[in-house]
């Protein structure tokens, strides 16, 4: 029978002392599907990212995020709350669990995932780095019997976003008034059923900016804008820029 050791971190050390090329322990990220790892040095810089990070940023490998940021890869606006975020476990040290963040899909529909990030000390006890990870919502242990009613309503924006709906027709769909959805809704998410149809829409709209030659107006129409400046106003607002800029910066075609 195997003694309880006195020092379990002390031995875990001397174990990773050993290995040759400890990092290569880091491919076990890309066997994890659905969910994104990485680590990231002081300046928010990426180390190492999996490959489900890779395909929403369009890399073909990690080696190509080595040394880059966010803003390397997201409008300024969305780079800036995954940026600052990093600053807030690097500056006190102290880690985060379950944030909640909307992460464009492949058609551009936001899906929710739970993000939580760790700091990563050397040897003299300072804060080099973090790691994180993002998983989609519903593999959370915390959910309750009220998210159902929620993913209904997540469901319902998912398939009539290009439609004229609003928060009293979400609140219909599953039989509250609309503040009642308005307090769940917010209260789990952390924004409310508004705000989340307007990043939803905006999250196509990006994404059909990236992969066509549409007119803008056409997009506006297509994604549930009333007109063209209509959707120029809430995009910037949300991405921080122009929908011109953002296509001449972002296209993959």
């Amino acid at each position: 029978m195997t003694a309880t050791l006195r020092n379990p971190e002390e031995w875990q050390d001397c174990f990773f002392a050993k290995l040759a090329r400890p990092r290569t322990l880091l491919d076990l990220f890309d066997t994890i599907p659905g969910v994104y790892m990485y680590i990231k040095d002081a300046k928010s810089r990426f180390v190492r990212a999996n490959q489900v990070v890779c395909q929403v940023v369009g890399a073909s490998h990690p080696d190509e995020l080595v040394g880059r940021t966010d803003f390397d890869f997201f409008p300024p606006a969305i780079a800036t709350q995954y940026v600052a975020e990093d600053q807030r476990v690097i500056t006190s040290g102290e880690s985060l669990s379950d944030q909640v963040w909307m992460v464009p899909g492949k058609n551009g529909v936001p899906k929710l995932y739970l993000c939580s990030k760790i700091p990563l000390h050397d040897r003299k006890g300072k804060v080099v780095g973090i790691a994180g990870l993002k998983r989609p919502y519903e593999y959370s242990t915390e959910d309750s019997a009220g998210f159902s009613r929620l993913a209904s309503v997540i469901a319902f924006v998912t398939e009539n976003y290009a439609s004229d709906i609003d928060v009293t027709q979400m609140a219909e769909h599953v039989h509250l008034s609309v503040s009642q959805l308005q307090r769940e809704f917010s209260n789990k998410f952390g924004i409310s059923p508004i705000r989340y149809l307007r990043e939803v829409r905006i999250g196509v709209v990006r994404h059909m900016l990236e992969h066509s030659d549409l007119p803008l107006a056409q997009i506006a129409t297509e994604c549930g804008f009333y007109d063209q400046s209509h959707l120029a106003r809430h995009f910037k607002s949300s991405t921080g820029l122009t929908p011109l800029k953002y296509r001449q910066r972002f296209t993959h075609r």
